[in-house]
């Protein structure tokens, strides 16, 4: 399967997909295995991020990726789901945000194909996952007050 390069026109508000043989950093891509995943340039407004809102990236891994971004470009693409040719992204927040804050409009990224049902498992898989690490946040919290107090 061959890998694809995104290509905008601004003034159409439409996009097209080229061969390509390299990432935007010169790093070339592999070819996926039968039936497996799709490395291609998304426009980041093409990507629906639905924990957007659940959670706050780490300022400094956001800062320390737009350094990196910057010298040596995106190494791991982000994971997307492609269901009915919508895009979500449930990985890569803090890539998501570098490139975002560096005012890029793609971002390399890793495309499985779903179904609704698959998004609706992830989404909620996802989201049992982020409220035990809250809680467990919570608690860790907790005891370092008490501990501190005791103190």
């Amino acid at each position: 399967m061959a890998s694809f390069s995104l290509h905008l026109s601004h003034t159409l508000g439409s996009f097209s997909l080229r061969p390509i043989k390299a990432s935007s950093n010169g790093v070339p891509f592999s070819k996926p295995k039968s039936g497996g995943p799709t490395i291609l340039e998304l426009p980041l407004e093409k990507i629906r991020r639905p924990l957007m809102r659940t959670r706050a990236n780490d300022p400094a891994k956001v800062k320390d990726l737009m350094e990196s971004i910057q010298q040596i470009g995106l190494q791991e693409p982000i994971d997307v789901l492609e269901v009915d040719g919508v895009y979500y992204g449930f990985s890569g927040c803090h890539r998501f945000e570098a490139h975002q804050r560096l005012g890029l409009p793609t971002i390399r990224c890793k495309i499985r194909r779903g179904t609704k049902e698959t998004l609706r498992k992830k989404n909620y898989l996802l989201k049992e996952v982020i409220t035990v690490l809250v809680i467990i946040g919570r608690s860790y919290s907790a005891c370092c007050d008490h501990a501190t107090k005791r103190n």
